[in-house]
């Protein structure tokens, strides 16, 4: 479907939705190198005050990347929780955003309403968004996760220790990790990075840091962060894996550039749970995202970064 928008004397055509969203979004080198992003500021003005006319409902009927042919569009279309969906189904994009700023859309009411959000909708109203909107509206959203301690509990912050190492010494890393906990650093996980891929490297560090964590009895969960094909061998090897690190993206096909598909990660979340290490919780997945990705492997479909970017939480 193709919508236009008309400023002063002149009239903006965008193709479709992917291409409106594309259009309305902030200025971005990746989107410029993808050829999607506005000409001008004008252009980009347009498409917001046209993408704030757009039906909520309009993004369950024209997918930016086709059911047919991406399987993330199929979680999300698949997924869609038309109930939740109800409450806010007769809001445009503008309406939408002006109900996430307004005093009705409390905590409560996002929890309710989340399972019938898709990643599109929700990159259509962030580029509607100041950087003061997104943070009002970010502070009412809760996602709290645990697994041997809790993460994402209001007035608490939490952070990421990571000892890496140029040769992965297991004693060098031991130093690291020792010195960061001496700051504080460490309870949403103490994360490795290896410099390689090398399975009994990946179970030595493993084993390391359990060891660790164990001996001072910390309250908090580790991970190496290799590709989740390694960590599910190093599980079958009988390591003490925690958390399952994998990097995702908002399509198919960029997820194929990582080596990984919905079927692979779904059985590195049933290995990772199998070992019911988790003291209080279960999440034992690790996942990093990256604008930029899709653009870099060729797999973007024509839709913007920041879209992209969106679509990747679905997974």
């Amino acid at each position: 479907m193709r919508y236009s928008q008309t400023i002063g004397i002149r009239t903006y055509t965008f193709s479709d939705l992917r291409d409106l969203l594309a259009k309305a979004s902030p200025g971005r080198s990746g989107d410029f190198l993808a050829g999607v992003a506005a000409a001008t500021d004008e252009e980009r003005m347009a498409a917001r005050f046209c993408l704030a006319e757009v039906p909520l409902a309009r993004f369950l009927e024209e997918p930016v990347i086709p059911y047919e042919e991406d399987e993330v569009t199929r979680l999300i279309v698949d997924g869609h929780d038309a109930g939740s969906f109800r409450e806010i189904g007769s809001l445009t994009v503008g309406g939408f955003r002006d109900w996430l700023l307004g005093d009705g859309a409390d905590s409560e009411a996002l929890t309710r309403i989340a399972p019938g959000v898709t990643p599109e909708m929700a990159a259509a109203v962030s580029k509607l968004m100041r950087n003061q909107d997104l943070i009002l509206a970010a502070r009412k959203c809760r996602v709290v996760t645990s697994f041997r301690n809790t993460i994402g509990l209001p007035g608490r912050l939490s952070a990421r220790l990571q000892p890496n190492h140029p040769t992965d010494d297991p004693q060098g890393i031991a130093a690291s990790i020792l010195d960061g906990l001496f700051y504080g650093s460490g309870d949403a996980v103490i994360g490795i990075n290896p410099a390689g891929d090398s399975l009994p490297t990946i179970i030595t560090l493993l084993t390391m840091v359990d060891e660790l964590r164990r001996r001072f009895d910390i309250p908090t969960q580790s991970c190496v962060l290799t590709h989740a094909t390694n960590t599910i061998r190093a599980i079958e090897q009988g390591a003490p894996v925690d958390l399952v690190f994998q990097s995702i993206a908002g399509t198919e096909k960029a997820n194929a550039g990582f080596g990984i598909d919905l079927t692979l990660l779904r059985e590195a979340w049933e290995a990772g749970r199998s070992l019911r290490r988790g003291t209080v919780g279960d999440n034992v997945m690790y996942f990093e995202t990256g604008q930029g990705s899709a653009l870099s492997a060729d797999a973007h479909h024509g839709v913007d970064q920041q879209t992209c970017e969106a679509r990747a939480y679905a997974v």
